[in-house]
Parts: structure tokens; sequence; C-alpha cells
């Protein structure tokens, strides 16, 4: 982490009251440094010298991939009930491996781009690609996963609120433990996000970890909220444990794909393989859905996502287009 993308002392008042007035990747930076590593990342634990396997064969193109993310996929009611019930769900096959390889492929040439050749950064980050790339507008706008989002949510008409591009690198630790809804800046409890692993994630390359259970939450709603230290993280973890909550940290095959409500905890080991863990994440809402009346600082630049709508108001903007049902 720089120096410029820390925070300050003098913020902690404004991060129960103000808004985020740094970019994308220092709000990463001070968020990655609120995980408790003291026992994940001991200095005994090795980057192992594996990496996930390079994928073999023509690249799809954009009609190949068009016609594969606007297809519907098929799912099973008890997906729908494991989701309503645990706060998550795990889905195989959604996603095939040429679709997921052209996907990584672009994201390694954006950030690269965006951040620099050589970053020197544990943990890269970006967002709104889909504005300016096609092969992320395609998943990012994609019929197929914005269907799977509705019916898991129960609803009719989902919007976008905003995708993230997430490169964990090799070596960087864990992910703090959080829940969503502490960050997005929406007034509606359908709010989810699919989480798209680029490549396989096994056990030690940091794949998303759930605590079971939708109303989990409620064990910790009383932690006072910390972006400056771990104790936050530290002390989710120690309740969960107290009370013997189940963590489903078992690893992502390729094309599996999570869909977690915004009030699911979770959490994400280090990553202690040789290649960079990718990730593409792709937050919706049902459609109607408000502003929350006082946006914090937690929320990040929330502005960018939603140009143009205030405090209270609708989610309506030209970033945030209907995606299921496709209009048009």
């Amino acid at each position: 982490m720089t120096d410029e993308s820390a925070l300050k002392p003098q913020d902690r008042e404004a991060e129960l009251s103000g808004e985020w007035t740094h970019d994308n990747q220092q709000w990463w930076n001070q968020y990655m440094a609120s995980a408790d590593n003291r026992v994940a990342c001991a200095p005994e634990v090795a980057v192992e010298q594996n990496e996930a396997p390079k994928y073999i064969g023509s690249l799809p193109t954009i009609y190949d991939l068009q016609t594969e993310l606007n297809a519907s996929y098929e799912l099973d009611p008890i997906a729908i009930g494991q989701f309503n019930r645990d706060g998550y769900v795990k889905l195989k096959q959604v996603i095939s491996s040429g679709a997921l390889a052209l996907l990584r492929q672009e994201m390694e040439a954006t950030l690269r781009d965006d951040l620099g050749e050589n970053p020197k950064l544990d943990f890269r980050s970006g967002e709104m690609m889909w504005l300016t790339n096609n092969i992320f507008r395609q998943f990012v706008l994609s019929p197929r996963i914005a269907e799977i989002a509705a019916a898991l949510m129960r609803v009719q008409r989902v919007r976008l609120y905003h995708d993230n591009s997430l490169a964990k690198e090799p070596g960087c630790g864990r992910t703090p433990w959080h829940y969503d809804a502490e960050h997005f800046p929406i007034d509606s409890n359908n709010v989810c996000t699919a989480w798209i692993p680029l490549q396989p994630i096994p056990q030690n390359m940091g794949p998303l970890a759930f605590a079971v259970g939708m109303e989990t939450c409620r064990l910790v709603e009383s932690v006072e909220s910390s972006r400056f230290d771990t104790s936050y993280d530290r002390t989710v973890g120690k309740i969960f444990a107290e009370h013997g909550v189940d963590v489903d940290d078992g690893p992502f095959g390729l094309g599996e794909i999570s869909f977690h409500h915004s009030r699911s905890f979770h959490t994400a080991g280090p990553n202690n393989m040789k290649s960079s863990r990718m990730v593409l994440a792709t937050t919706y809402f049902e459609d109607g859905a408000c502003v929350v009346p006082s946006p914090t600082m937690i929320s990040g630049d929330w502005r960018k996502f939603m140009p143009g709508v205030d405090a209270g108001e609708p989610i309506r903007s030209r970033y945030n287009p209907v995606c299921f049902p496709r209009e048009g």
C-alpha cells in the first residue's frame, strides 16, 4: 500500500458520515489492509510453485460469446432454496472454459494498461470496464447471469449496480470478513453479486468462503465497523468460531460461479499459488430500488456507479441498465 492510499487518523470521524474521496484502487488497498493475516499468512506459508492450468484451443468469437451469455441456464429450484436459506449458492458449468479464458486474457491486458506493467500491488482491481470493452460488456450485461440473479432473489427485473475486476496476486493475503450490504448504498433487500472465477480456484488459491446462513449477520450486527485496523475482521471471525458457524471455503471448479446475497458474510484465503486469482464480480439489484438516505465512506465511489442519482432517489442512471429481462 502506498502512503497516498492509506486512510489517515483524521478520516475516522468521516468513516460513518463522509464520502470516499480517493480512487478505486486506493479503496481496495486500504480494504485489504483491514484483514487479519497473522495466522493465514504466517511467514512459513510459501507460495507454491504451481499455477492455474492454461487453456488450450481456439478462443470463442464475439458471436459465440453473445450466444452463450444470452442463453438461459437451467436453474434447479433446490439452488433457489439454498440461496434464500444460506445466503449464497455455487453453481457448476455456468460458463464455458473458452469464454472464461477469453475474459481472463482481456482482464489481464486491461488491468496492465490501467495500472502499469509492474504496479507492485498484491491486489489489483478495476471497475466499469464494460463501458469501454465489448468482451466485458457481454459478461456484465449477460441475460444468462442476470436471469439467475433474478430467479435467486425471486424478483422480476434486475439492474446492474457495478462490475469489479479482481486480481489477487501470488502471495496476497486474506480478504477480510465482510458483507456487501455495508458497502452498497442500495435501499433494498434484493441485492446479490455473481462471483465469476476466470480459472479453477483450489483451496490454496483463496476461494471465496461463506458463513453459512442468511441470518448469520445478526450475530455480529453490534460489532463496530472499522477499515482502519484489523479489529473488525478479527472480532467477526472470533464470534463465528464461538457460535460454531459453518464456513464453506471449498474450491471452485472451472465454470463454477457463486451468487451471494448482500447480507451474506464472506471472506477469502490467501493466494499461495504462482498465478493470479482473477475474478469478475457483477452486482445486481431489484429494479425500483433507491439510494440509501446517507451513503458513507464505506460505500466507496458510489456516485461513479450511478451518475446523476442522489441519496434517496431511484437508481436508474445510464450506468444501471436493466439486465434481465433483456429490453429491446
